[in-house]
């Protein structure tokens, strides 16, 4: 009993991560909104490189040692395994880059629910993705939940053909991303995550220098950018990677409905987007999924 509620424990705070994540990212919507006027690719570029700068920096001047340690950890693999990272690595810098760029657009040129239903339908494809792929299992009330969630997501896709495919584009990189974070073990997370910025802006400084736009000078655009490259990139995503190395990539994947509620009642109230009625029954629907999908876990959490 004491050797289970120190695992449960333990585990409290990864499950913390995993929830902090979606619930930040589900505000998202507002800071891009601010920098509507600008093209999604611009929000986008700078984004990522004043990402890079501080996450570096911020590596270089305070955790030097372990990504020393990482270095000699990558040093000892073999060639084969060596291989494998980097080409995980690769495959999750592009993964992330494509779910940015089709999120700016979504939020500042669709619509805020498109945003909203891309991470409705991102835990399901993460959920089934590591079903197949990572053979995690599923147990009957996940898979009732899964099924209630799916109802709910079949309700949402009623509407716009347009709104339906970047949802799906939005959803499915970045449940591939998840996948691939669960799978690529063994590194600090941190380091990761500044890896895959380096990638990232590997793609994006060849666009910058033969764009054809000038370098905003606006204050609000550079302030609204270090907000999101800090509060709604390393942050974030350094807890779902956080979350990754306990929890599985379902749980994780599914926690991620958070984020989609936040965004639609931001829609709603904030934005004042019109909404169809039978959208309300479809959220409530995929409020109950989430609580019983992760009823096990919240009875343990309460007990502790």
């Amino acid at each position: 009993m004491k050797k289970e509620i120190q695992q449960s424990e333990s585990r409290g705070k990864y499950f913390l991560a995993a929830f902090l994540a979606p619930l930040i990212w589900g505000f998202m919507s507002i800071a891009i909104r601010w920098v509507k006027n600008y093209p999604a690719e611009d929000i986008l570029y700078y984004r990522i490189l004043t990402a890079l700068v501080i996450l570096w920096s911020f590596i270089l001047v305070f955790r030097r040692s372990v990504m020393h340690t990482d270095i000699i950890h990558y040093r000892s693999l073999q060639p084969t395994e060596k291989k494998r990272i980097i080409s995980l690595t690769l495959l999750a810098s592009v993964l992330i880059f494509g779910n940015w760029f089709a999120y700016i657009y979504a939020v500042n040129h669709v619509s805020i629910q498109s945003a909203a239903f891309a991470y409705l339908i991102c835990p399901l494809l993460t959920a089934v993705s590591a079903y197949i792929l990572l053979k995690e299992q599923l147990s009957a009330v996940k898979k009732v939940a899964l099924l209630l969630a799916m109802i709910s997501v079949g309700m949402l896709a009623s509407g716009s053909i347009t709104e339906v495919i970047w949802s799906i584009s939005v959803g499915l990189l970045y449940a591939l991303y998840l996948v691939i974070q669960r799978v690529a073990q063994g590194f600090d997370k941190l380091n990761v995550l500044a890896v895959q910025l380096f990638i990232c802006a590997v793609f994006v400084i060849p666009k910058l220098i033969f764009n054809q736009h000038s370098i905003p000078d606006s204050a609000t655009f550079w302030i609204t950018i270090l907000v999101i490259a800090v509060l709604f990139t390393i942050i974030p995503l350094y807890m779902s990677m956080y979350a990754l190395t306990k929890i599985s990539s379902t749980t994780t994947g599914v926690l991620l409905y958070i984020n989609p509620l936040i965004a639609f009642t931001l829609a709603v109230i904030y934005f004042k987007e019109i909404v169809d009625p039978h959208k309300y029954i479809a959220y409530a629907i995929i409020a109950l999924a989430i609580i019983l999908f992760n009823w096990q876990t919240v009875k343990r959490l309460s007990k502790k």
